[in-house]
């Protein structure tokens, strides 16, 4: 009888033969048995020239792509800021669109730049000669991608742009290509040639696209002024809009306050303190102003005494510790941190306009 065909499986940094299961035999049982009895079964180890030969053609690769990128930083001029200068002015939408590689590229550009407040989208180039160009409206701008510039399928959408007169912006590695030559400002990528040793797979010419797409959204982000309260906007949801809660978003506000006057009895205080559930207690004088907090400690270091002949002057800690609304959450507990406190009153103007506790920030997981 033939012995079974051995099935392989790779490890990380050899390969190990697992023995092909009988018919009374468990799949785990025999992989059980490769795991744990290695002297049984072979090993083939990898070359060490294989490793070298692997990391060499990595490193080559990125060595390729960062020289590309020096290139082209170094190339960036009059071109990049009259593309950023059609882009600032559209009152529409900057339309994004490729074939290929390009397009695969064009749509995270689109994403890009549309999560950095300049309105975007994408429309394939070869959809767009079948009923697309409709997407496309006067105020809006083109970015097209193409290395060699002569992509078939954008014929019909350079000719749609002049016809209509929108604005179109190439990003092509051929000055003398069609898509240069009709467009209204030309980011020319440098002739670096692709990391791939046959010159043919997309590598290189598709990395510097991404990089130049960056500068774009980071550029005319930077001229509108964008902020991280515009970003939330866009990203409301996930650990990015988590992470810029402000605290005037997670505050407790209103009646929801534990507020007593400087007069008021400590009976009086420890009801509105358990009431509120925030273990303390703020002071507040006939101008609405916060001059003073009663915490916990506060009470347990007059407990021994007449507590509750007193009133929340006679206890309080002055001039509490605070924190304005348009302070990230995440700052705002770094300050709890730092001061060994779990909540803190929201002032503006030396009035409390609510409170927040670290356990309110931990729960909208906004660090």
């Amino acid at each position: 009888m033939a012995r079974p065909t051995p099935k392989f499986c790779r490890g990380q940094h050899r390969i190990t033969a697992i023995p092909s299961t009988g018919p009374h035999t468990p799949p785990t049982a025999a992989l059980a048995k490769a795991v744990h009895t290695p002297a049984d079964v072979p090993v083939a180890e990898v070359p060490a020239a294989d490793i070298h030969g692997d990391v060499a053609a990595a490193r080559r690769v990125l060595d390729h792509a960062r020289a590309g990128l020096d290139a082209l930083g170094g190339s960036l001029g009059a071109g990049f800021v009259a593309a950023l200068d059609i882009l600032g002015r559209v009152t529409g939408r900057a339309i994004v669109s490729g074939m290929g590689k390009s397009g695969h590229v064009g749509r995270q550009i689109a994403a890009t730049l549309a999560s950095t407040g300049t309105p975007a989208f994408f429309v394939h180039a070869a959809e767009a000669s079948h009923g697309d160009l409709g997407m496309i409206a006067p105020g809006d701008a083109v970015l097209a991608l193409s290395n060699s510039g002569e992509t078939p399928e954008l014929a019909d959408l350079i000719s749609y742009t002049r016809r209509y007169g929108i604005p179109l912006i190439a990003v092509t590695s051929r000055e003398r290509s069609a898509l240069a030559e009709a467009a209204d400002a030309l980011l020319l990528l440098p002739n670096v040639g692709e990391a791939c040793p046959l010159g043919l797979a997309p590598t290189t010419s598709t990395t510097l696209m991404i990089a130049l797409g960056d500068a774009i959204a980071v550029a005319l982000l930077e001229r509108r002024g964008f902020t991280a309260d515009n970003y939330k906007v866009f990203h409301p949801g996930g650990q990015l809009g988590r992470k810029l809660y402000k605290v005037r978003d997670l505050m407790h506000a209103g009646a929801e306050m534990p507020l007593v006057g400087p007069a008021t009895p400590m009976s009086d205080v420890v009801l509105v303190m358990t009431q509120k559930t925030f273990g303390v207690a703020g002071v507040v004088d006939g101008s609405g102003r916060l001059v003073g907090i009663v915490t916990d400690g506060d009470l347990r270091r007059h407990i021994g005494g007449d507590l509750f002949s007193l009133t929340a002057s006679d206890i309080m800690t002055k001039a509490p510790k605070s924190t304005g609304s348009n302070v990230l959450a995440a700052e705002a507990m770094r300050r709890m941190n730092e001061w060994k406190i779990t909540s803190i009153f929201v002032v503006e103007n030396q009035k409390p306009v609510g409170i927040i506790r670290m356990h309110d920030i931990l729960r909208a997981g906004a660090i």
